[in-house]
């Protein structure tokens, strides 16, 4: 056997070109009715297509610090008196006209929950909605030019077969056989729900139809459930399953449970038309019977009860009206048996149901759940909505994601290709919708200026315009002949009698006198004639029975023959049955693979769409983080712009300070060298005078050095150059001693574990609140902080430190405390009391202080103790004070 080679995959047939012309989206308005317990209003009609919206009290106000109100205009607005028939009049009226002549359209109610969409679409008994007026319309059109049912047949690809009326009528048993269906009547007794729907003086009827075509009505009910397809119109959708048996023959569910119901799957068509595989399709003959096929699937769409809607959709429903129109034969008889010839158009009445907050709603659990599924699906309509403007407006090329949507997925074709788009937006004015009001009414205005392709007209068949006409004039002229003519058929009586009379008549019988020759002679002669006669009519009988018997003898043999080839024909049948039963088989074995092979695809769609948004997240947050880093670099070239300024400033001023610096060393050298100038010519003056001659050596004196004079001790005159700068080290500003002089209010923390030295000495602050723990109500009220600390020190004595901080107000409302400085107090105790000792005796000759100094009070007077707030290091010992200088 050889294998063909594996060819590639064909291409899909081209689209086709739609229309040049567009026609933007038809966005109506309809205010509905405020409630009783409502008293605020927030929506105002102005005019018969602008509306204007004030925001209620207590909303967020601009910046101006005054009430926004915006305006937003639409086709046409109705307000809370309009009527029903006044608004299919002006929305649905088109759409269906569109219908009768072959092209597509879609109309959908949108709003908040509450806001009336079921009302507007559905109706009341005696107010009927657009739906009931838009089927009662289109029969009111097609009535006398219906074909008889299951003429049109669907093919379950979303096209439609055409049968002849024989075919159609052995249909129609074979269902009624088999389906045990009961027949209603024409009068047949509707629900008092939707009984009186519409009045006959409210009924409309469409111009130009063609008359020279049949038509038929299909309808199918969906509803789009947590983004689920289910149809409404299964009569198994609520049925109890029989349970399941795995491979051990362990029963995998109870009797118990239900079926939950099938869901299906979108598919697309050789015209690039999305459809619903396996949406079951009723054929209607009348909009009674059509309503009545819409009631029986609107009881099992899913409502429930919330705090805003007693009866609120949780699923979008979708109702399909396909019509199917095919043109008369040339005779205007039967209908073409063509297929390409049929015209398939629909009509899909959408009402999507509310978006809403689950914080007001008050849904819980499930509620929860199909609130969430309805948002997303409608946020998904907002996105493609947006997309395709955005692609119209601006000439971009981006991906419109129909496919994340069941609701935007079966309606692709109506924004990518042609018919009519119509929205109804519903609103409630109360104020409490305001924030979602405000919201669709945004959407509504987006959607206005997206455009959808013109539908064109479809083409002509080619024959003769008025066929139907003259077929049913030339049937009643032939009625008329016939009723003329009168009854062409008798009875045998009358053919036996009229056979009688055809006999030749006999004479007079009555003998007059028994010698008379000329009566029976004349009888007899009579009777020969109708003898002979009557043996005529018995051979033509004869002949025309053997005729008629060789007739029938032909018709048996043909019968019997014809008998034997339905025989063979049977068996035939048998066999193509048994073919077509496996193929069948093979067909349900394929489905079943297609079912898994969607399923599966569905899986790696929504795989693939968690892996999208993943990307796209992370596309967010590189871009984010791109950003955040370009604006890091540019606040770091700013920060190094400003450095470097900083820089340059603070090198500027250290330049001038060490140029003041030197300056100022350079003069206290200059000063130091002039004092041991001063100091040499001294020396050299004594030395000098000590050594003349004539002048005698002075005695000798005891070792105690001599009081120099008054002259002595006073200081030689200067030059005009400065005074040398001191040499002892700048008392930095930030550490100066306690401020506790001041008028600031303090807290001085005492811990109850502090000891008492008893010295003579003691820390004492004014304007105080003394305290052994801090607390919150102390620290609010001052400003200032002290904590007193005890601590032994390396050579074994208590040392006091005077911890001081600054109160300092948090943003949260408490006081924080941030230290300072700290003051150190320090007892020393004396072991050898000794002689006061002068700072002149043993003094090295290089001039460096020796511990005597130090022991001078003077000298001690003069120094403190101080250490750094935060520093690491120990205290540190400075020299704040110059030395008094002491009389001889």
């Amino acid at each position: 056997m050889i294998r063909q080679a594996k060819g590639k995959t064909p291409r899909r047939p081209p689209k086709k070109p739609s229309s040049n012309q567009k026609d933007p989206v038809g966005v109506y308005c309809r205010v509905r009715p405020l409630g009783a317990g409502d008293e605020e209003c927030c929506i105002e009609v102005i005019s018969s297509s602008t509306i204007q919206l004030h925001a209620p009290e207590g909303f967020k106000t601009n910046r101006n610090g005054e009430y926004k109100e915006t305006q937003y205009s639409f086709k046409k607005v109705f307000g809370v008196s309009v009527s029903q028939i006044e608004l299919f009049e002006h929305v649905a009226k088109p759409l269906v006209d569109d219908l009768l002549h072959g092209k597509n359209g879609l109309l959908f109610t949108y709003g908040v929950t509450g806001s009336g969409k079921t009302f507007t679409m559905t109706g009341s008994p005696g107010q009927g909605g657009l739906l009931p007026r838009s089927l009662n319309m289109i029969f009111k059109s097609i009535g006398p030019y219906q074909a008889k049912r299951y003429v049109f047949k669907t093919d379950d690809k979303n096209g439609m077969e055409v049968q002849n009326e024989v075919d159609a009528l052995l249909e129609r048993q074979r269902r009624e056989n088999n389906l045990p269906v009961q027949k209603t009547s024409s009068r047949q007794k509707f629900d008092p729900e939707i009984a009186d729907m519409i009045k006959q003086e409210e009924d409309f009827e469409a111009d130009g139809i063609d008359e020279d075509s049949s038509y038929s009505i299909f309808v199918s009910y969906i509803e789009i459930y947590n983004n689920y397809i289910y149809d409404l119109l299964e009569e198994n959708q609520e049925d109890a399953i029989k349970p399941k048996w795995n491979g051990g023959g362990t029963p995998v569910r109870q009797n118990t449970e239900f079926i939950p119901p099938q869901s299906k799957i979108l598919r697309e068509d050789h015209n690039h038309n999305m459809y619903v595989a396996g949406c079951m399709e009723v054929e209607v003959k009348s909009a009674e019977e059509a309503f009545q096929v819409f009631w029986k699937g609107q009881k099992k769409r899913k409502v429930a009860n919330t705090r805003l809607n007693r009866e609120s959709s949780r699923s979008h429903s979708v109702f399909i009206i396909k019509l199917a129109q095919a043109p008369l034969d040339a005779d205007g008889d039967n209908i073409l048996q063509d297929k390409n010839q049929v015209s398939v158009s629909q009509l899909c009445l959408v009402d999507l149901a509310g978006s809403e907050r689950t914080g007001r709603t008050g849904a819980e659990g499930t509620r929860i759940r199909e609130a969430g599924n309805i948002n997303q699906s409608l946020l998904n309509l907002r996105t493609c909505i947006e997309i395709l403007r955005e692609n119209q407006m601006c000439g971009t090329n981006r991906m419109v994601p129909y496919r994340d949507s069941k609701v935007t997925h079966l309606f692709k074709n109506y924004f990518d290709g042609e018919g009519k788009v119509r929205m109804v937006v519903c609103v409630n004015p109360k104020a409490d919708d305001y924030e979602e009001t405000l919201l669709v009414m945004r959407f509504a205005e987006m959607t206005q200026e997206v455009e959808v392709a013109r539908p064109v007209d479809r083409p002509i068949c080619g024959f003769t315009p008025g066929r139907r006409q003259r077929n049913q004039a030339f049937k009643e002229e032939l009625t008329r002949k016939l009723e003329e003519r009168g009854p062409t058929g008798r009875d045998v009586p009358t053919i036996i009698s009229h056979l009688v009379h055809s006999l030749p008549p006999l004479p007079s019988c009555e003998l007059t006198d028994p010698h008379d020759d000329i009566t029976l002679p004349r009888l007899i002669e009579s009777l020969q004639n109708r003898q002979r006669i009557r043996q005529i009519m018995i051979d033509e009988y004869n002949q025309t029975a053997n005729t008629m018997r060789t007739m029938l003898q032909e018709l048996d043999s043909n019968l019997i023959s014809n008998d034997n080839f339905i025989h063979e024909q049977n068996g035939k049948l048998m066999e193509k049955d048994k073919i077509i039963q496996n193929n069948k088989a093979e067909i349900e074995r394929l489905e079943k693979r297609t079912k898994m092979q969607e399923h599966k695809i569905d899986i790696l769609q929504k795989t693939t769409k968690i892996y999208e948004d993943d990307k796209r997240l992370l596309q967010q947050e590189l871009g984010t983080r791109d950003q955040r880093l370009h604006k890091e670099q540019s606040e770091k070239r700013r920060m190094e712009q400003r450095m470097h300024g900083v820089v340059s400033d603070t090198q500027h001023k250290w330049e001038k300070e060490c140029d003041r610096r030197v300056n100022a060393m350079q003069l206290q050298m200059q000063n130091k060298l002039w004092v041991k100038d001063e100091k040499l010519k001294q020396l050299k003056a004594i030395v000098t005078e000590s050594k003349t001659p004539g002048r005698p050596d002075p005695p000798p004196r005891q070792t105690q050095p001599q009081r120099p004079s008054r002259e002595e001790r006073l200081p030689a005159k200067r030059s005009a150059s400065p005074s040398p700068v001191p040499t002892t080290t700048p008392v930095r500003p930030l550490h100066r001693r306690s401020r506790s002089a001041g008028g600031e209010k303090w807290v001085d923390h005492k811990p109850s574990s502090s000891l008492d030295l008893g010295t003579v000495l003691q820390p004492v602050i004014p304007n105080a609140i003394q305290v052994s723990a801090p607390s919150e109500k102390a620290l609010s009220k001052c400003d200032r902080y002290v904590l007193t600390h005890q601590e032994v020190a390396s050579d074994g004595e208590i040392e006091t430190k005077l911890i001081k901080g600054e109160v300092i107000r948090t943003r949260g409302g408490g006081q924080s405390v941030q230290f300072t400085d700290i003051e150190t107090l320090k007892q020393e105790l004396t072991t050898v009391p000794g002689r006061k000792r002068k700072s002149s005796e043993g003094k090295p000759a290089n001039g460096a202080p020796t511990d005597g100094a130090w022991t001078d009070v003077e000298t001690r007077c003069s120094v403190a103790v101080e250490m750094k707030a935060g520093s690491k290091m120990g205290p540190g010992y400075e020299h704040h004070g110059i030395t008094k200088r002491r009389k001889p």
